[in-house]
């Protein structure tokens, strides 16, 4: 029940909050000051450096990394050589999973267990009871089951298979994500348009209520127009796009299977950056009230 954190950003501060409700110890550390002093006000130790969290670690150590994928091997090159045999790292990000299984290997090399773990739910998943997908050997799965049982939703974790396979079933998730967004933006963008004068708001909300795409991304629809209006004028429709769906995409073609729709998806964030619209502040909206993405549209 002790860990160290790297990683305060809004979903790593929100996890560490609910493994200290859940009884964890937890030594955070974070390159912002001020994330550190937020954890350390609510009750986590903190570590200054990276070699300070393993230091404040009895071994055998479990320490999860919560960074962008793009900065893990800058922080697997300062945190492996300061590990020992039989320590484990989770990496909780959105890292490829080749990546991850590459690591993974590098890693065991050394005797450092590895596991690639799929977080979604966004902030307010991190804090609540997220949804996890695991990669790894399974028995090192089963060692650590009670953090990611802590972690989740009931019933919201699971192994995945060996190590990328976790990573793999995010990126796969978030594909699907990418397809999903764009049919909601695309169909309310279509209902703005017609000459019926709807009400989108009310809409949203009728969707929600049993109809077949009720889900909780209708539900946050509904929430950006409640709080943006239905013109969502101050959101930007140019839409971001963090990897995943591309990585998606890619896979597909590596596997021999057809990914038309989340690669029109993606096509289209691309496009947006010179060619905003409504669809793009659908896309760009949703974005924002699940992930808490910065959204505003440009002065």
């Amino acid at each position: 029940m002790r860990l160290g954190y790297i990683g305060l950003g809004k979903m790593g501060a929100n996890m560490v909050d609910r493994l200290l409700e859940k009884g964890w110890q937890v030594v955070a550390h974070d390159r912002n000051p001020d994330a550190m002093n937020a954890a350390k006000s609510r009750g986590s130790e903190t570590a200054d450096t990276v070699q300070s969290v393993v230091d404040a670690l009895g071994a055998p150590r479990l320490i999860w990394i919560m960074v962008p994928h793009q900065a893990v091997d800058a922080v697997l090159d300062v945190l492996a050589p300061r590990l020992t045999t039989g320590d484990t790292v989770i990496d909780g990000g959105n890292s490829h999973f080749k990546d991850s299984i590459r690591r993974a290997g590098a890693l065991e090399a050394k005797g450092i267990d590895f596991l690639d773990a799929g977080v979604s739910g966004g902030p307010g998943g991190a804090r609540e009871g997220a949804c996890i997908m695991v990669g790894g050997r399974k028995e090192v799965f089963r060692r650590f089951e009670t953090l990611f049982r802590d972690l989740s939703v009931p019933d919201g974790y699971s192994y995945m298979g060996r190590a990328g396979a976790g990573h793999f079933v995010k990126m796969v998730h978030n594909g699907i994500e990418y397809g999903m967004m764009q049919a909601l933006a695309e169909g309310f963008a279509l209902l703005k348009a017609s000459d019926f004068g709807l009400n989108l708001t009310k809409i949203a909300d009728v969707y929600n209520h049993r109809s077949v795409i009720d889900s909780r991304l209708v539900g946050w629809l509904l929430g950006a127009f409640e709080q943006y209006g239905e013109d969502l004028k101050e959101i930007s429709g140019s839409v971001a796009q963090s990897g995943e769906g591309a990585w998606t995409v890619e896979a597909g073609k590596e596997l021999g299977v057809l990914t038309p729709i989340i690669e029109g998806a993606l096509a289209f964030r691309m496009r947006s950056q010179n060619d905003p619209s409504y669809t793009g502040r659908l896309i760009s909206a949703m974005r924002n009230q699940f992930g808490g993405h910065a959204v505003k549209a440009k002065e």
